[in-house]
């Protein structure tokens, strides 16, 4: 599966064409606007277990039949951070397309090939310095 273009990284992976980086947008801006109705989605949620826990009434702790208000706020508080990064390595990746900086590795300026970014469109590292990581 090492098609033109398609490589991981490296020397070998060849600049992205217009058809590539139309593509690769697309793909951005529906993971943005996805990521950003889950986090919205994950504050809402975050809200009610807030307000749950600030009510002197609720006894969660001794609720046999379902998690605690403290676990589920770790919970949420987990899933709430990783989807604020997402969002925040989104925003960055449509900043380097905006910057015709998009495709070139952060780290070594090497280019990252399309398989790379088709898979994960917000990448900045190419696979080499992903791993070195």
């Amino acid at each position: 599966m090492n098609e033109p273009g398609g490589g991981a990284a490296g020397a070998d992976a060849l600049p992205l064409t217009d058809a590539q980086l139309d593509h690769l947008r697309h793909e951005l801006h529906r993971q943005q606007s996805a990521l950003r109705t889950e986090l919205r989605r994950m504050t809402g949620s975050l809200a009610d277990v807030r307000e749950a826990r600030s009510d002197a009434s609720a006894d969660d702790e001794h609720d046999p039949e379902g998690p605690t208000l403290s676990s589920e706020w770790s919970r949420i508080a987990g899933v709430t951070d990783e989807l604020e990064r997402s969002v925040a390595a989104t925003g960055a990746a449509l900043e380097r397309l905006a910057a015709g900086t998009f495709g070139t590795c952060i780290r070594c300026g090497r280019q990252i090939g399309f398989g790379r970014l088709d898979a994960r469109p917000s990448a900045a590292l190419c696979i080499t310095c992903a791993r070195l990581a």
